[in-house]
């Protein structure tokens, strides 16, 4: 009867996976979504701010958002793949500095595993992630931003305006962004946590 009760309880096992995956597709679709829409809005109104002409800044603001969502998606997926390897480091170098305190690591094997002796940083580790996280947003903006701008305008002076304002202003929106879901995801985990341990 116990084998059976197994064997029977196999398909239900896989429901929260699967109720997993399907929120986690969701999430990133809506995240992705409001990004585009935050994108469409502030990339209009600067070329307008540029140009002067609303036919351009509309075309600016419906060609360019879409490119930028779709490197921003791949944008995202590399680093929310960075950030986890970061933190299963995180824990393991926790863990060796509270066995190196202990003294049951000896120094030598803890230069080996970090390349230095001690674990202080000039920034904490979520500060520098953060900065190098705006920056490289910042950097595929501005390449995505000008290309598209020239191929609309064919003027290499708007479009470097454009790739050199828009992606300022849509970096601080895109800060702001990434703070908000963070936030949002980082609810949900611990609601998720609390329901699992109830």
């Amino acid at each position: 009867h116990n084998w059976l009760a197994g064997c029977g309880s196999g398909p239900t096992s896989g429901r929260p996976m699967v109720r997993l995956f399907i929120n986690t597709a969701r999430r990133l679709a809506l995240k992705i979504a409001s990004y585009g829409v935050m994108h469409l809005v502030v990339a209009v109104l600067v070329a307008f701010a540029v140009t002067r002409d609303w036919r351009v800044a509309l075309a600016v603001g419906l060609v360019e958002p879409f490119f930028q969502t779709i490197a921003y998606s791949i944008h995202d997926r590399v680093w929310h793949r960075i950030e986890h390897r970061r933190m299963l480091s995180g824990l393991e170098e926790a863990s060796e500095a509270f066995t190196a305190r202990l003294q049951i690591m000896a120094p030598e094997e803890q230069s080996r595993a970090h390349g230095h002796a001690g674990h202080s940083h000039a920034l904490p580790r979520s500060l520098k992630q953060v900065a190098a996280k705006s920056v490289t947003y910042g950097l595929m903006h501005f390449v995505v931003a000008v290309t598209v701008a020239f191929a609309l305008t064919r003027d290499w002076r708007v479009s470097l305006a454009i790739g050199l304002i828009e992606p300022l202003v849509q970096t601080v929106f895109f800060t702001i962004h990434d703070r908000i879901w963070s936030r949002i995801e980082a609810k949900k985990a611990a609601r998720a946590a609390d329901m699992a341990s109830a």
